[in-house]
């Protein structure tokens, strides 16, 4: 009666619910296909595709290395409405076929990326700025405007907010935006790796209250955004950014939305480094604070959190502090993070040198190991500078397929590592955890050897 007793057992074992075919957002995480959280962390590519040629240095193998060798696992990739539509209903197409092209080496290494529509003050017409083609504002303003330093004082400008004004109150503007963004979808659909779309970089409030600004014309807007790319893709994701005031501390005023799959992008800097006065130590309360006050308004939203911008000039002091308190504050919320940003230049918040080698205090401070896929719901994750030591813990999900993986970048060879609920192995780059029969908290701790 064997055979019976295991037929039994067999039919009377719990069948999980088939996993969901494409990327999704449940239970405050991002989820990927199996089921499994997803916390992305990588990087912005690249503050040179703010303006002509609109793209940057990537071709595959600096992709790869983005992955492979430094571990991350995902990219921002910035796109400009000057760019898709130079010109009035006209659409550059040699753009748009270069972007498919330059987008599919991103997903061809292994990475997720998400498109995020860059401005920076208004558009192009402003010297120095970047976004909205020069044709969507009246000449005279672009004629009167005089530029002030520090940049982003350049938002007071009375001729930017004229143009800021102008099109959050045209309907015709705002439809050209969103077709220009229905380009981008008809593009981009065919390409898996493409996980959502960010709809507009720091949304500027203009002369209105930033709360009603939030309710009234941003929201608005991101639901237009999202059907039309949705039309070409379904299941692609809103990351969606509050208004600039958000980087000033005022709290975020969007309403929940009811369209699905929706992650609160906020961006995250340290007001005193931001103004070139290097990092503080006694500022990172601050940054652990911001990112549990984030973590709130994603959970009042129904979203997940990813921080779609963070970074430091790696000349300026405490800049190693600076992103260790940045990645403390993302793992203390289990939040993803992409820097800001991977390009080429000696001094800047360049990831690189102008040489192509890593930035060495950037090195230590943002190529670091972290949990990628997580066979549950993740709890908070931090790492040891001094120790080298990344410590994790989750709550297991006996429904999720697949295992948790951890990834590590190319430089951590020799690995001490301790799991308490779970089995794990090497393979490559990453440290994959299976949860034992039963278990329903892991606990991990990844320790680097010196060499």
């Amino acid at each position: 009666m064997r055979w019976l007793a295991v037929a039994l057992l067999v039919s009377c074992t719990p069948v999980p619910p088939p996993a969901p075919k494409t990327f999704s957002v449940r239970d405050g995480f991002i989820r990927d296909p199996e089921g499994r959280a997803v916390i992305l962390r990588g990087v912005n590519v690249s503050g040179k595709h703010k303006g002509p040629p609109y793209f940057d240095f990537h071709e595959a193998p600096d992709f790869a290395r983005l992955r492979d060798v430094w571990g991350f696992n995902a990219v921002r990739f910035l796109v400009s409405w000057s760019a898709i539509e130079p010109r009035r209903g006209e659409y550059d197409a040699s753009y748009l076929a270069e972007l498919k092209r330059r987008v599919s080496l991103a997903t061809g290494a292994g990475l997720l990326v998400f498109i995020d529509m860059h401005q920076d003050l208004y558009g192009e017409g402003f010297v120095g700025a970047n976004g909205a083609p020069r044709w969507t504002c009246d000449e005279k303003n672009y004629a009167a405007y005089r530029p002030v330093t520090p940049w982003f004082l350049n938002a007071l400008s009375a001729q930017v907010i004229a143009c800021v004004d102008g099109f959050w109150s045209s309907a015709d503007l705002k439809s050209r935006y969103v077709q220009a963004w229905r380009q981008v979808a008809i593009a981009l659909k065919d390409d898996v790796g493409v996980i959502g779309v960010d709809p507009m970089n720091e949304p500027p409030w203009g002369s209105m209250p930033n709360d009603v600004f939030e309710k009234t014309r941003l929201a608005p807007l991101y639901r237009e955004v999202l059907a039309q790319v949705r039309a070409e893709r379904p299941d692609w994701i809103g990351f969606l950014e509050p208004a600039a005031s958000r980087n000033l501390g005022l709290p975020t005023a969007l309403p929940r939305f009811t369209e699905p799959n929706v992650v609160y992008a906020p961006h995250a800097y340290d007001p005193d480094a931001e103004r070139g006065l290097g990092f503080k130590p006694e500022r990172r309360a601050a940054i652990l604070e911001n990112a549990r006050a984030l973590k709130a308004e994603a959970d009042a939203l129904g979203a997940a959190l990813v921080i779609g911008e963070f970074g430091g000039n790696a000349s300026h002091p405490g800049i190693v502090e600076y992103m260790d308190a940045q990645y403390a504050s993302h793992g203390a919320v289990a939040a993803g993070a992409m820097y800001w940003e991977d390009t080429r230049e000696d001094d800047g918040y360049g990831l690189e040198q102008a040489d192509g080698g890593l930035k060495p205090a950037l090195e230590r401070g943002v190529v670091r190991p972290f949990p990628e896929r997580v066979a549950g719901t993740p709890g908070a994750y931090a790492f040891d500078d001094a120790t080298q030591t990344l410590t994790f813990s989750f709550e297991a999900d006996s429904t999720a397929r697949g295992p948790t993986v951890l990834s590590l970048p190319a430089s951590w060879r020799g690995l001490d590592v301790t799991c308490t609920g779970g089995v794990w192995t090497r393979e490559g780059r990453a440290v994959v955890v299976s949860t034992s029969t039963g278990a329903s908290t892991v606990s991990l701790s990844l320790r680097r050897l010196p060499e």
